[in-house]
């Protein structure tokens, strides 16, 4: 499996793996393993992991802030992807509170001028509209944006969580380069909606929480999330589904030892598998799992073992 593949039809060169920065400053709980954004996006780059992914809503604001410092003279290096249209703010408990999509062109404007200050840079390669918004007709949240196409702050268009339906619109506005969407073998849902409208269209499908949020890799065999820990408050980590999913770690880790990998390597050359236009974004904060990671686009799943994991169940608990 190559460890390179183009972003989009005619896009750029980037790692199999990407880098996604939310866990970085938001959702997850540190440990004492932790590394610093510099370091691992320092080493990220040195490793040829050079998509690197972060939002304006994560924080709110700071991962964006820490990326730009991370990058600094190495940005040429990156190919760099933002997010806007998703609205959070700090709670009574100084917990981060997701408010909800806002789509309107006004909003996203001004967004795309915030975002590029706290990068530090004079433009984005990629810009997702975070999320639709009801309220918004997407049409109009896109038009907004291909604004930023035509005033260079913004080389490409993507969007994230959208059906085809709404992909269909947004296109008929400006070219959509990347969708990004849950993808991995716990979240197969998109396979034959999303994931196949880009396989037609040319671009890029981008799969977040590839790993299942670190439970596919076994990090969670009997142990439910801290919590202070965004993982807590999912459906899928309460106690008695973490349990009931184990028989999808087990056969991940039966896999894994067949080829003489990780399960999170084993995990993620499936996702790689479902399309040369996938390139998934783990999230990490230590050296020794972005290596692990990136290692992953060198493993090649056998028929028999791609079949395997096609016939996992579907896991106990909802996604949210």
């Amino acid at each position: 499996m190559a460890s390179t593949r183009t972003l989009w039809k005619n896009g750029p060169t980037v790692g199999a793996i990407g880098l996604g920065c939310m866990g970085m400053t938001w959702a997850y709980k540190s440990d004492e393993l932790s590394e610093s954004p510099a370091r691992i996006i320092g080493h990220a780059l040195d490793l040829g992991v050079n998509f690197i992914d972060t939002a304006d809503v994560y924080g709110p604001f700071t991962n964006e802030e820490v990326v730009g410092q991370a990058l600094g003279a190495r940005r040429d290096e990156a190919v760099l992807a933002t997010k806007g249209g998703l609205v959070s703010h700090i709670g009574d408990a100084g917990e981060p509170v997701i408010s909800g999509p806002n789509g309107h062109p006004d909003h996203l404007r001004k967004a795309i001028d915030d975002s590029l200050r706290r990068l530090g840079v004079d433009y984005v390669d990629l810009y997702y509209l975070h999320r639709p918004d009801p309220k918004v007709p997407v049409e109009d949240s896109i038009g907004a944006m291909a604004e930023m196409v035509e005033a260079g702050k913004v080389r490409a268009l993507g969007v994230s969580e959208f059906t085809v339906e709404q992909l269909d619109r947004a296109q008929s506005v400006h070219p959509i380069s990347a969708v990004q969407s849950e993808l991995s073998l716990w979240t197969r849902d998109h396979r034959a909606t999303s994931l196949a409208w880009t396989e037609r269209n040319g671009a890029a499908f981008v799969p977040f929480s590839p790993l299942g949020r670190g439970f596919l890799t076994g990090n969670f065999r009997g142990t439910a999330p801290a919590q202070d820990d965004f993982r807590a408050q999912l459906p899928r980590f309460k106690q008695e589904n973490l349990d009931a999913n184990l028989v999808i770690v087990d056969a991940i880790a039966s896999v894994a030892e067949e080829l003489g990998s990780t399960p999170a390597q084993v995990a993620l050359a499936w996702v790689l598998a479902q399309g040369e236009h996938v390139v998934p974004i783990p999230g990490t904060r230590r050296s020794s799992r972005l290596e692990e990671n990136a290692a992953a686009g060198s493993v090649t799943l056998t028929p028999a073992h791609i079949e395997t994991l096609d016939a996992l169940p579907e896991p106990a608990g909802g996604r949210y």
